[in-house]
């Protein structure tokens, strides 16, 4: 399916992404009142990074995820776990059943997608009553390590920008008028990941990919060159999940 952006060459390095943060996964769980049985629809799933929790959970998930590329490592990923089914569409025109939702979830995703139509689209999925919420990891940009990283992008994109994903959806929500004043959940999670690893996840940067144009090989290199620096097999890199929960008003 086309959309704006193609994540087809982000794929597979999407696989070395971190895990949302378990403490704000339980309060976001908990402020929905979800329980195993529940019916989710998970818009822009990717690679299956908040699918495979809310499954675990107990939850039967319609991941809805538009890229071909990422939709296969999604359904790799949950082949063992049989309530999750996949389907082609985006967080606008999901092609999913209205009313029959107990939760919507956008895992990285609500700032790819027109954010009034996706609301509008959100509110018709969800039964009367029932939560949405949309959620990023944040790179905590006062460790030295993700300063030094920033401070390489900077040098070759000054006025490079983090765009909607880091700003307070709070707004937007409310202006729809389709919610209820939202609330912000934060956790903190420590990724520890192998600096082979951490270099393949920066190629699926893809905010910084689209800013960067023909730079972006290059700034990779040079990340790497930093990391491989350091001498170590693996860095702990802090991550601080942010999500913006919502009841949908009837």
């Amino acid at each position: 399916m086309k959309t704006n952006w193609d994540y087809t060459q982000l794929a597979d390095a999407y696989l070395e992404r971190p895990d949302y943060a378990p403490d704000a996964l339980k309060q976001l769980f908990n402020i929905a009142g979800l329980k195993p049985g529940d019916k989710v629809c998970d818009l822009g799933a990717g690679v299956a990074h908040l699918t495979i929790p809310l499954a675990k959970y107990g939850c039967i998930v319609d991941a809805v995820e538009p890229n071909d590329a990422m939709r296969a490592n999604g359904k790799k990923r949950t082949a063992d776990l049989p309530d999750v089914t996949w389907y082609e569409g985006t967080g606008e025109a999901s092609g999913r059943p209205g009313g029959e939702y107990d939760f919507v979830t956008f895992g990285s995703s609500f700032n790819v997608c027109d954010r009034p139509k996706a609301l509008k689209e959100t509110h018709r999925l969800l039964k009367p009553g029932k939560y949405f919420t949309c959620l990023w990891n944040h790179r905590n940009l006062d460790d030295p390590i993700q300063k030094k990283i920033e401070s390489i992008i900077k040098s070759y994109i000054p006025d490079y920008d983090y765009g909607s994903r880091r700003e307070d959806q709070t707004e937007v929500i409310s202006e729809s008028g389709l919610f209820e004043t939202p609330q912000k959940i934060e956790g903190e999670i420590l990724w520890p990941q192998k600096i082979t690893d951490t270099i393949e996840a920066w190629r699926s940067h893809a905010t910084m990919h689209r800013q960067a144009g023909d730079k972006f090989a290059t700034i990779v290199e040079k990340i790497a060159e930093y990391l491989e620096s350091l001498n170590v097999d693996e860095i702990e890199i802090p991550y601080t999940t942010r999500a913006w929960i919502a009841r949908r008003k009837d």
